[in-house]
């Protein structure tokens, strides 16, 4: 009986190597056909959140066979209108051997109405690729919007692509903000402004951080975020103009250098989600011994808004600093 069961492994396993010889044969090489209709194809170029005011990119790709006929026109039509400064590219982008993008007119610029942008070609083109960018408007916040795109042959044809549904962030982001001491120092969350001491006392209610740059001998300080309310230990030297007395929870962390805001090599993205889950429930109102591509998440005192503030860059010497912003209205 071991016997048989040898001469059966043997068996199995030379018909396991005849089948392994025949699935590794070479088969030989044919050049694929090439479709004789309009073809299409699209990508999303951009990553990261969908934040009203920003841009999101798509490559549109058209062809048919020269002998069948030659491009018209390429349109996309966005689910909701886009803001100003939608447009599409009426050039067609190849990328060079050396890695840089080329690009070639074929059409007539791109012209707009309502949700709908369109390139009329005016050369004798039967392969494109064009860039639509698609400016987030204000309607979309929180809200999907998808995206048509569309081609017309002079053969007739016309072939479409679908793209989307793409969530719009509820976020609102503003970029590098100067802060310096004793000067615009007073940081609004609810306005994504800075504010001097004059403006500050006309706006108290909504000043919600205090920034402030402070050399202290053995002690850490340096710049810093304090809410009106903390202790005035954590302000020193400060007068707050009349009114601005907002408590505002502030937790410091580093090494979280949100591609939207630090503008670096960095692939982080701070979305809603991550605004949603998170607890300050025990955080201090003030953080010091911030650094540059350093940050601190914030709650207001009166708990409409959550927000991410990163340090693009700061000064000792000028007692400054760079800031941008993600705010989160709950």
């Amino acid at each position: 009986m071991q016997r048989k069961y040898l001469y059966l492994n043997y068996a199995s396993l030379l018909l396991l190597g005849i089948l392994v010889l025949a699935g590794c044969q070479k088969k030989e090489y044919a050049l694929p056909t090439p479709k004789t209709v309009l073809q299409n194809d699209c990508i999303k170029r951009t990553l990261g959140p969908n934040i009203v005011g920003q841009q999101i990119e798509f490559a549109y790709a058209m062809a048919i066979l020269p002998e069948k006929g030659k491009l018209v026109s390429a349109q996309v039509e966005a689910s909701i209108a886009g803001a100003q400064g939608t447009y599409m590219e009426n050039k067609s982008y190849f990328t060079q051997s050396n890695g840089v993008d080329s690009g070639v007119e074929v059409g007539s610029p791109s012209v707009t109405h309502g949700p709908t942008t369109v390139v009329t070609f005016n050369g004798d083109t039967s392969a494109a690729t064009l860039r639509y960018c698609y400016v987030i408007p204000e309607e979309a916040r929180g809200k999907t919007v998808s995206f048509t795109f569309s081609a017309q042959s002079s053969n007739g044809e016309t072939v479409s692509y679908k793209m989307g549904p793409y969530t719009i962030s509820k976020m609102d982001m503003v970029r590098n903000l100067t802060v310096k001491d004793a000067g615009a120092c007073y940081i609004s969350i609810a306005d994504m402004k800075v504010y001097d001491a004059t403006a500050a006392a006309a706006n108290a209610g909504k000043v919600d951080l205090v920034y402030l740059y402070r050399s202290i001998p053995n002690i850490a300080f340096n710049h810093a975020l304090v809410s009106p309310a903390a202790d005035a230990q954590y302000l020193p030297g400060i007068t707050l103009p009349n009114g601005v007395k907002n408590s505002t929870k502030v937790e410091k962390i580093f090494n979280l250098q949100d591609y939207n805001l630090a503008q670096l090599q960095y692939g982080i993205y701070i979305d809603d989600p991550d605004f949603q889950k998170l607890d300050l429930s025990n955080a201090p109102n003030y953080a010091i011994n911030l650094k540059a591509e350093a940050g601190a998440w914030v709650e207001t005192g009166d708990g409409k808004y959550r927000a991410y503030i990163y340090f693009n860059s700061v000064s000792n010497s000028g007692k400054s600093a760079v800031i941008s912003i993600k705010r989160y209205a709950l």
